[in-house]
């Protein structure tokens, strides 16, 4: 049950993002004692350099131990999936054994993996100082789904595997894997906690921990690797910075990861190539809805922890290389925008009998009180976070277009066959232009509904906030039927059009979610004058049934809030939903 008490204002946080990494070609690991009947994936731990250089910056002390270690797939790629039938029951990994045409799956035991965001206690680490004293010792978690790259040459030239790992808390299934014949960085970015390392020279031991050893047969072969720590200052990494903004320039670590103002607004245009940002800290602990986040507005989470270097300072440009080019891979990967058709449809409208996407509301997250700001001084306001998401099997595709002059475009979904034609398409309402700063793109109107009902359900307040610009923000479940693995659209800057735009078209891809956070006065709820006592926050899918699915029996999703406090003081008890106790 989680508890949460006033704020006078919600946190804004500024831009996170990743320099780029290069996955170096190591030697491959000793084969492992193979199974009897289909070996699993010959699985070894390599150190890509043996030495390596960490920043300590002056105004912010820390070392992030990006030590280049990497887990290689040699004869076979290392997958897993991981699922739970519903929030009442645990997370199950089972891992996928590929071997040429057989396929065999074996569950893990019990308990050994809890969420989606990776195998906790993987590694162990030990840093000794110069003079051969341990000054670090500890344990940390694994994404197979890191950034990653080739180690020989005849191995796919893509990964068929996500680039992350899901932290938002009502994910149902994830699929992790290593790709054969690659690598994948061991660093835990975004959730590895900075490590107090003076300036000087360090010997760190990485090792895979026992019973993961045991488990995945992998050798027993830890990696050293020399560290030097050097202080750096602002001043050096500032260099050539053309201008700077107060985090208005985003870029998306691992597909989504940071770059949008509250309430889901747009980021700005990426490609500021050139510029050059001082490290920040690497956002601490993985942060929930409306309260400190790296993403605030459009998915609370980064996705994954991308395998990062370093991350840029609060309120700073993106880096000079992020994101994927010839020779790295760091999990920033950006979509280009899904491009609609030329001109809108013609011919009669009509809904084929073909598969449809089946939208579904998860429970609201990161719920808490915050004070109203200087638009509505003296109110108290209940913030959350809410995800709508599509199980499919089919795209949820719709199309905007303008006529000349109009302020509205109108919009229509399409439908597809099973080989991708187009076979048919109709009306589903309008998208308009939104044009106060931060917003400035197109939003398609009412595709989800937020309300607040009392303890016998029925509504007392609902948000103001029922247009959107859909993007695939958090991977919900990747283990449905069609559920694609490498989204486009996973950023708004590539989703939502510009102020000239004559059509748009918005995605929201099987498996995949769209996570909005209501923490703006006309999003939130206002509940100044409400008393205190049991409510529902109401998360509410295609409210007016324009869309067409699959199934429209489960497109509504409640969370249980106690309210109490007194007024300019209120709190926030938000009891465990099953056993996802993430309020």
């Amino acid at each position: 049950m989680t508890t949460t008490t006033p704020r006078s204002r919600l946190w804004r946080p500024a831009v996170a993002a990743g320099a780029a990494i290069a996955v170096i070609a190591g030697v491959a690991a000793a084969s492992p004692e193979g199974r009897k009947a289909v070996p699993p994936a010959q699985l070894g731990l390599i150190a890509a350099s043996g030495s390596v250089t960490l920043d300590s910056w002056k105004d912010d002390p820390g070392v992030y131990l990006d030590l280049g270690t990497y887990l290689t797939a040699g004869n076979s790629p290392f997958e897993l999936r991981v699922t739970r039938k519903s929030y009442k029951d645990p997370v199950v990994a089972t891992q996928v054994i590929r071997q040429g045409k057989k396929t065999v799956t074996r569950k893990l035991p019990a308990g050994l993996v809890k969420d989606f965001s990776g195998l906790p206690g993987f590694l162990q680490v030990t840093v000794k100082n110069a003079a051969g004293r341990t000054v670090l010792n500890r344990t940390e978690s694994f994404c197979p789904n890191n950034a990653s790259g080739r180690i020989r040459p005849d191995a796919p030239s893509i990964s068929k595997y996500p680039e992350s790992c899901p932290v938002n808390p009502f994910t149902l299934g994830s699929v992790w894997g290593v790709e054969n014949g690659w690598a994948s960085n061991t660093y835990s970015g975004y959730y590895s906690e900075p490590v107090a390392l003076g300036v000087g020279k360090y010997t760190a031991k990485v090792s895979v921990t026992k019973r993961y050893r045991d488990l995945f047969k992998i050798a027993d072969k830890p990696q050293t690797v020399k560290v030097t720590v050097r202080e750096r200052g602002d001043e050096e990494a500032g260099a050539g910075v053309a201008s700077r903004s107060a985090g208005a320039h985003g870029s998306h670590t691992a597909g989504h990861a940071a770059g949008h103002s509250s309430g889901h607004e747009a980021a700005q245009p990426s490609g500021h190539a050139g510029h050059v940002a001082p490290r920040s800290p690497a956002p601490a602990s993985s942060t929930n809805g409306a309260g400190p986040a790296y993403n605030v507005g459009h998915g609370p989470h980064a996705p994954a922890p991308a395998a990062l270097p370093w991350a840029l300072k609060r309120q700073s440009l993106r880096a000079a290389q992020v994101g994927d080019g010839p020779g790295r891979t760091d999990g920033s990967r950006q979509a280009p925008a899904a491009q609609p058709l030329a001109k809108r449809p013609t011919g009669k409208a009509k809904v084929p009998n073909v598969p449809k996407p089946d939208l579904r509301s998860l429970p609201a997250y990161g719920i808490t009180v915050s004070e109203g700001d200087g638009s509505a001084p003296g109110k108290d306001f209940l913030a959350f976070s809410a995800n709508v998401w599509n199980a499919g099997p089919a795209q949820l595709v719709v199309d905007g277009f303008r006529a000349p002059g109009k302020e509205l475009m109108d919009a229509y979904q399409y439908f597809y066959d099973a080989s991708g034609k187009q076979v048919g398409y109709t009306p589903t309402g309008t998208m308009e232009w939104d044009p106060r700063p931060g917003h400035e793109h197109w939003h398609f109107t009412d595709f989800a509904s937020y309300r607040l009902l009392k303890a016998d359900r029925k509504e007392t307040v609902r948000s103001g906030k029922e247009a959107f610009c859909l993007a695939n923000t958090d991977a919900v479940d990747y283990t449905v039927k069609n559920a694609n693995w490498h989204p486009d659209n996973t950023d708004l800057s590539t989703a939502c059009g510009q102020e000239n735009s004559i059509s748009v078209r918005e995605v929201l891809d099987v498996g995949s979610g769209d996570t909005y956070t209501q923490d703006l006065p006309g999003q939130s709820f206002d509940i100044t004058g409400l008393a205190n006592g049991t409510y529902y926050i109401q998360v509410l899918a295609n409210p007016e049934k324009r869309l067409k699915e699959t199934d429209l029996t489960n497109n509504s999703a409640l969370r249980k809030v106690v309210l109490g406090g007194k007024p300019g003081a209120r709190t926030v008890t938000v009891p465990a939903h099953g056993l996802v106790d993430a309020g």
